[in-house]
């Protein structure tokens, strides 16, 4: 297909020049068609000399929504102070093959934003800064390139004259895109990419302005909550809303039919809705319910019967997952072998806010407002439910407080929409902490048995990680048995291609836990894991941990990488940042007696990052963190206060479940319910001496939302080591601490 059919101009209603740029097929998504269409990111230069550009990501707090505009921002050639972004909705069209999006790919997920559109907006900027430049041309009768661009403005030098966008906008849109890829911008000339910019909302998030679903309110609307069966996979066996209907503003009760078990699911619990009037209405309706509930098939499970199993699994024979060299060999013959055991709980996304959703389901078509990361999975669950055509469904998205994953998942769309067609009229369904800590998509819990053989010299020769887990791929219908591992053990992660006798191994531990993406998934299980044992290996054999990875990280090199942030990695890229975090935090001081450094780094969806933590433990088991360092080679940071800040965010997150967080299981229920009992870290537990450090590398970002996370756990309890010699192999840290050094 012609790059003309991809580009569009045109002419808005008050007169400014429209660039759209329909979707390409590599940027659709897995449900599309992807054919093409109609006009999609666009650039609109308006009669002030003012810019619009269109984002189509939700912003979920990584800061999508300014970091993109930015790459369109600088090929376009204007000035920032005068950009104003729009937040598009789900552009969803119809073809004779399916359906195809107006905006490109628009998830929020898995840190691909801005590497997806790296070229992509940046062509956009420079295709409509190359049309302008064009009509300027065309008058003073120059060629093109007799002229440059100033920010907001075209110049000819020869002639000594400029003009700005505005002025040219109209002829512009009337122009036919050009055939040929425009030349982009020498790195060494850009004035916004790379350059620190504060959140475009900003102001208004301070202020109260800014719009969360949660924010929602439409004239005529109902509001709604649900009593979900607290048993997992439990049903409504019969329920008395007598009680309830006499609550003032309640005005409907209803049960709710979930999945039966093993089903897949589009809601994830059975339950009673309550609608009312008000939210703190259907909230008082649904305190008042009495419900009957079938426990379930699960009503036995409990955090203890799934470490029993896995233990039980472990010793057996699981799914080989990858084989190289002869490891058994490898093993007979090493002058040393190490093993651990290492246990990852589930957790909890625990979103600041938590789910919720508009939803009116009307004759023929219906509207979605949402705090959703998968504005096209909206629209399916929508369409499941209600039996509308896709592109009759409207998905308009807001500003989230909080994804970590769990709003990849939209059953709670599904539920807004149900209640909806149900009551025949707008509704926002609302959850309560309660709900969104006891029914959630938890990260997977998992028993990791690790061995590594060494030789005279200390060098790992062998290397084997077996992996007992429920793993993500919760009811997942079209996927095979045979790969589901991979959510779990990527294939390809260090130590794979570094140590030539490697095998990872995968046993599948039955669950009726629900699991799903939590922020860099498998990666922040695995980090803790291979780093601390890294350490282990280090301290049995008598190395130095950094010397150790450095030798094993090796020279710079790509080497293949099949999963998500490949097609390459390379293993060197992390050396460079732990030698980076060492020099930072003094790695090789002297320190008294009861204080010490560890380190950890970890490639996570095409980008790298290191900690370095200094700790300080108390003979009575008292932890005080002195001092984080973190670095990331995220290539090149588009905006680097966005990055400073998802790699502090994404510290302090894996720091607060490291140290605090664990959901269990008794009786078939979940037993934490709000932050009393799900403790996230306290700002007491943060250190203030908390550095984050930027290496650029090379000329393509990657994205941020996932790095800033899996290495900082094994940095803190290889430090905890090295300061009392007590071994955590079980998170959350919480008391173990004080219980081995009472």
């Amino acid at each position: 297909m012609l790059r003309r059919t991809f580009l569009v101009g045109g002419l808005t209603v008050s007169g400014g020049f429209l660039l759209g740029l329909p979707v390409r097929s590599a940027l659709a998504g897995n449900d599309t068609a992807s054919k093409g269409g109609e006009i999609g990111f666009f650039v609109e230069v308006k009669p002030d000399n003012t810019v619009i550009i269109g984002v189509a990501q939700p912003e979920i707090g990584q800061g999508v929504r300014t970091s993109m505009p930015m790459l369109v921002a600088e090929e376009l050639d204007v000035e920032w102070s005068n950009v104003t972004v729009r937040q598009m909705p789900l552009g969803i069209v119809k073809t004779a093959d399916g359906y195809t999006w107006k905006y490109g790919s628009q998830g929020a997920g898995g840190s691909t934003a801005v590497t997806d559109n790296w070229d992509f907006l940046r062509e956009v900027g420079a295709t409509a800064r190359q049309m302008l430049v064009a009509v300027a041309a065309s008058r003073w009768e120059v060629e093109p390139g007799a002229c440059h661009t100033e920010p907001g403005e075209v110049v000819c030098n020869r002639l000594g004259t400029r003009v700005r966008y505005s002025d040219l906008a109209q002829d512009a849109a009337k122009l036919p895109v050009p055939s040929e890829k425009p030349p982009f911008k020498a790195a060494a000339d850009y004035h916004i990419i790379g350059k620190p910019a504060g959140v475009v909302d900003i102001r208004d998030i301070v202020t109260g302005k800014a719009r969360f679903g949660i924010d929602t309110e439409v004239p005529g609307m109902h509001y709604a909550v649900i009593q979900r069966s607290p048993y997992l996979d439990g049903a409504v066996k019969s329920f008395d809303d007598s009680e309830a209907r006499k609550v003032p503003g309640v005005v409907d009760v209803f049960k709710i039919d979930g999945p039966g078990p093993g089903e897949p699911y589009l809601i994830l619990a059975s339950g009673v809705a309550v609608v009312a009037t008000s939210t703190w209405a259907a909230l008082q309706g649904r305190k008042v319910l009495e419900i009957d509930w079938d426990k379930g098939p699960h009503q036995n499970e409990s955090t203890e019967s799934f470490w029993r199993q896995a233990k039980e699994l472990l010793s057996g024979q699981g799914q080989v997952v990858r084989d190289d060299g002869d490891l058994d060999a490898a093993l007979a013959q090493a002058s040393k072998v190490v093993t651990a055991r290492y246990e990852i709980p589930f957790v909890n996304h625990a979103p600041m806010e938590p789910q919720n959703c508009f939803v009116h389901v009307e004759e023929g078509k219906a509207t979605v407002i949402a705090p959703t990361q998968s504005p096209s999975g909206a629209n399916r669950a929508v369409a499941s439910v209600t039996g509308l055509p896709r592109e009759n469904i409207e998905v308009q998205m807001t500003r989230v407080g909080g994804g970590f994953g769990r709003r990849l998942t939209n059953d709670y769309v599904a539920e807004a929409a149900m209640i909806s067609q149900k009551i025949g009229a707008p509704v926002k369904l609302q959850w309560s902490r309660e709900d969104d800590v006891r029914h959630d998509f938890y990260r997977p819990s998992g028993l990791h048995e690790l061995k590594a053989g060494l030789d005279d010299a200390g060098k790992v020769t062998a290397w084997t990680q077996r992996l007992a887990s429920a793993g993500k791929y919760y009811r997942r219908p079209n996927v095979a048995q045979e790969d589901q591992y991979k959510p779990e053990l990527y294939i390809d992660d260090f130590p794979a291609q570094v140590i030539g006798n490697l095998r990872t191994e995968w046993f599948e531990v039955q669950s009726g836990m629900p699991r799903g993406s939590w922020r860099a998934p498998a990666h922040t299980a695995n980090a803790f894991v291979v780093q601390s044992f890294l350490d282990e290996i280090a301290h049995a054999s008598g190395q130095d941990p950094l010397q150790l990875r450095l030798d094993l990280y090796g020279q710079s090199r790509d080497l293949p990488y099949g999963q998500h942030g490949g097609p390459t990695y390379n293993p060197w890229r992390l050396s460079r940042l732990l030698k980076h975090v060492a020099d930072r935090v003094d790695y090789t001081a002297e320190r008294p007696q009861g204080r010490a450094v560890g380190i950890a780094a970890h490639f996570t969806f095409g980008g790298y990052a290191a900690h370095a933590v200094e700790v300080e433990v108390s003979g009575a088991g008292e932890l005080n963190i002195k001092k984080i360092v973190a670095a990331v080679d995220c290539g090149i940071a588009v905006n680097p206060l966005g990055v400073e800040a998802q790699l502090e965010g994404g510290t302090i997150d894996g720091l607060s479940t490291a140290l605090n967080l664990e959901i269990t299981v008794e009786n078939g229920r979940v037993v934490q319910s709000n932050f009393h009992n799900y403790r996230i870290a306290r700002m007491s537990q943060i250190p203030a001496a908390l550095e984050t450090h930027i290496l650029p590398y090379g000329d393509k970002p990657t994205g941020m939302g996932e790095m800033g996370l899996p290495s900082i756990a094994p940095a803190l309890t290889n430090a905890i080591y090295n300061a009392c010699g007590v071994r955590i192999r079980k998170l959350p840290l919480r008391d173990q601490l004080k219980k081995a050094l009472a």
